[in-house]
């Protein structure tokens, strides 16, 4: 179903110069002044990404409903389809998308909402909306998860609709996906608590953020008659557990507090599901504190959005870890730094390409391009030059130490003390040394400032051979 709207594809590179950039490249930025807003400019919501026919796809929400892209080979965003919301309003401002099969399920926690299905087999063409839900099973919710490997559906507060009327609000309910277009009740609780605010789900173990009573893990093996398996009610630096997510390799578990400039909390996941918090870390909280607010996570990293400062990228192989990626989609402002839901709310960075996908409440869409090749290796004390020797055409990395630095010049001189290269790298801690170089014996300089506005140097011999 098509709809008309104006749409504006803005490469907002100058825009964002002023903005603090670290490793991470724009490829493309998607935003649309016709959407409907309130006074504080609020237009976007969540977004959530997925592999439909063989390609990828990004889906974002606004005040009106959800929009659809491609992720086209050319790094851009281009424009699909458009779904409105059953409640389309300037307070519609918490909508949420999962995709399984052919489907993308998508709720919104404001007004008359309900639980809308949409077919996205027809892209690259078109999406459809198939089902509208809302009845004693359905209505407002604030977020949701798809377990595909045995097909179930999981919403958080949900607050069922009949006849226009509320019924109350449900912690979480999980449905059969048996058949996708009609989602059946499982199970619902708990009853001891007020709230699950999200959740993540993998071999029927959910563990599950529940605002300030922390963290509770259940075993859904038997979907209509869960075990509880452990709970972390209480942790160092508490505040509202928010949303975590687990390692494909299942030991790590990294989750947010939202709340104004509390860390990320990376946690050991033991054998017998248990949550046991290991250490602290974050964006810096200058010159206002910072609020987490989504993550997802591969072995090695956390890719974080930040409210007021977009995208975050962190190594979680360092202790504690260390970040190493930074896009900033938000415009500081007075009135909204220190904590405010404005800025960066959504993350995604599972998709096969690896490209990253940030929903900034005010200002869109962004797709972004954070080459984990890299930074591969762990990083170091100390400049890294790899691999190192190196042979002819083969591609050559300098890494500045703990990858802190994103400024700084390199000077190359032959074994006889000629210059062969001389420049300065910005926005990066990296730089990519030419390979067009004869055979032979290389001295590589590096100069930086360091935090403490001290001049660092360090000299490297780089080997190259035939």
């Amino acid at each position: 179903m098509k709809k008309r709207i104006l749409i504006f594809f803005l490469f907002l590179i100058g825009h964002f110069s002023a903005q603090e950039i670290k490793n991470v490249r724009l490829l493309d930025h998607w935003f649309s002044d016709t959407i409907m807003t309130s006074s504080s400019q609020v237009r976007f919501s969540s977004c959530w990404a997925f592999v439909q026919n063989g390609k990828e796809y990004g889906v974002i929400g606004s005040t009106e409903g959800a929009h659809f892209f491609e992720l086209t080979d050319k790094d851009s965003l281009r424009f699909v389809d458009f779904v409105p919301g059953r409640f389309q309003s300037a307070q519609a401002i918490t909508r949420e998308y999962k995709h399984y099969q052919n489907y993308v399920y998508a709720i919104c926690d404001e007004g008359p909402s309900s639980l809308q299905i949409i077919d996205v087999s027809f892209l690259p063409d078109s999406v459809h909306l198939v089902a509208d839900l809302q009845d004693q099973n359905f209505g407002k919710s604030h977020n949701l998860f798809v377990d595909s490997a045995n097909a179930l559906l999981y919403l958080t507060l949900v607050n069922p609709i009949v006849n226009g009327n509320e019924l109350g609000m449900v912690p979480l309910r999980v449905y059969s996906l048996a058949n996708p277009l009609y989602p059946n009740v499982l199970w619902e609780g708990p009853n001891d608590i007020p709230e699950v605010h999200d959740l993540y789900v993998r071999n029927n173990q959910a563990i599950l953020n529940c605002g300030f009573d922390g963290i509770r893990t259940y075993n859904f093996s038997n979907p209509a008659n869960p075990t509880y398996v452990n709970n972390l009610s209480f942790y160092p630096q508490q505040g509202y557990n928010h949303q975590g997510w687990l390692s494909p390799d299942g030991s790590t578990y990294v989750f947010a507090d939202e709340t104004a400039g509390l860390p990320l909390k990376k946690c050991r996941v033991t054998a017998n599901g248990q949550i046991q918090v290991q250490q602290f870390f974050g964006t810096e909280n200058t010159p206002y504190l910072k609020t987490p607010h989504n993550v997802q996570i591969s072995n090695e990293f956390a890719f974080v959005s930040y409210y007021n400062d977009g995208l975050r990228i962190f190594d979680l192989r360092n202790n504690p870890p260390t970040e190493i990626g930074v896009y900033d989609t938000y415009i500081d402002n007075a009135i909204t730094n220190g904590f405010s839901m404005w800025g960066a709310w959504g993350v995604h960075a599972t998709l096969p390409s690896e490209r990253i996908l940030i929903s900034d409440r005010n200002n869109g869409f962004f797709l972004f391009r954070f080459d984990r090749s890299i930074f591969t290796p762990s990083s170091s004390e100390h400049v890294q030059l790899y691999p190192n020797p190196s042979s002819l055409g083969e591609t050559v990395f300098l890494r500045l130490p703990k990858d802190e630095v994103s400024e700084f010049e390199v000077r190359i001189d032959d074994a006889s003390g000629n210059l062969v290269a001389d420049f300065q790298v910005y926005q990066q801690s990296y730089a990519t040394l030419t390979n067009d170089l004869a055979v032979g014996c290389y001295f590589v300089r590096i100069t930086w400032t360091n935090y403490l506005g001290e001049s660092q140097t360090e000299m490297l011999k780089w080997m190259k051979y035939d």
